[in-house]
């Protein structure tokens, strides 16, 4: 069957306020520099009356990363669930905009739209406390049969191993998409998921994943060493397609025997590295559903990640197709 979408992807739908912040202000609230935790609305209302005027965007990893495909020139979709309320419209609005598929009905009578409030320190480092709210929400029902039919990968956040519901749907979209011979990919997505759900997601991984994306503390975490060689390698042995990034030192691609180093493109300055990897799965991804090389795929990766942390906001803000080309890696 010809693919309807490259890429369809589920996630928590979030929309993101991104503000600066000291080192002093992470130590004065007990924030983990760099990780994301989660919170509930009174602690989130509270966070945010202290916050710096901060840059409300849509966001959520798996959203970020079909934004960067929609970039590219993909055909995406996206499930994920909002609430009827202003939140939940922007959310919306802001993925129809830039041409996504998404039509997941609303939430009735529950929870607000999800947001995750992210401190940025001037060294570009974000940390994320995330108020879940309506993505919880995401049911099996949610899944429809048919747009996982239609799309070459199936995208999924391991955010979503922390909600019984939406592990469920994860689960019927995993389903459907190994019936229809389609490719499946999951991110980590934070080494604090893979603490809390490391036998599931090592599961998941060995038994239904075929694309797999982390980043160095998430593959770490996961095989429970200090030693990147031995995880990357554990990785690479359990799944066909593995993409490890490393920051600065770019980012290891292993297929079967194959190993493609991939550097990182330059940045004149780190402003805010918010969306980072998810922009690197886009490239990625996007490179993959085309058949692309694995050398290219995770250039487009790397261009991508570049590109989102070069300034606030998890999305980019430059046309990346059109850096693609100029760069070689697309026509």
């Amino acid at each position: 069957m010809t693919a309807t979408y490259d890429v369809a992807a589920i996630g928590n739908a979030i929309v993101d306020v991104i503000s600066p912040a000291e080192e002093a202000f992470l130590q004065s609230e007990s924030l983990v520099k760099g990780s994301m935790q989660l919170i509930d609305e009174a602690r989130g209302v509270d966070l945010y009356s202290r916050m710096g005027k901060g840059l409300e965007t849509s966001g959520g990893s798996a959203g970020n990363t079909i934004a960067g495909i929609a970039g590219l020139g993909g055909r995406a979709a996206y499930l994920g669930k909002v609430a009827p309320d202003g939140l939940g419209d922007t959310f919306a609005r802001d993925m129809r905009a830039i041409g996504v598929h998404f039509d997941t009905a609303p939430l009735q009578g529950g929870p607000a739209t999800a947001r995750c409030l992210i401190n940025v320190t001037p060294d570009g480092q974000r940390t994320m406390c995330t108020y879940l709210g309506a993505s919880t929400e995401l049911t099996p029902e949610d899944v429809p049969t048919d747009i996982i039919e239609q799309s070459a990968i199936v995208y999924l956040e391991g955010y979503l191993f922390d909600p019984s519901d939406a592990r469920r749907a994860f689960a019927k979209a995993a389903g459907i998409a190994h019936s229809s011979n389609r490719l499946i990919g999951i991110t980590l997505s934070d080494s604090f998921v893979v603490e809390r759900h490391r036998g599931e997601l090592l599961g998941f991984v060995e038994g239904q994943a075929d694309i797999v994306f982390a980043n160095e503390d998430e593959v770490k975490a996961l095989f429970q060493t200090d030693d990147f060689d031995v995880a990357a390698a554990k990785l690479g042995a359990i799944t066909n397609i593995a993409a490890v990034t490393r920051g600065a030192q770019g980012s290891l691609i292993l297929a079967g025997a194959d190993s493609h180093r991939i550097p990182a493109d330059h940045v004149d300055k780190v402003v805010d590295t918010t969306g980072a990897g998810d922009q690197y799965a886009a490239g990625v991804l996007y490179g993959l559903a085309k058949g692309l090389s694995f050398d290219i795929c995770g250039r487009l990766g790397s261009m991508a990640a570049a590109e989102v942390i070069g300034h606030y906001g998890p999305r980019p803000e430059t046309n990346l197709r059109d850096l693609a080309i100029a760069k070689g890696l697309i026509k």
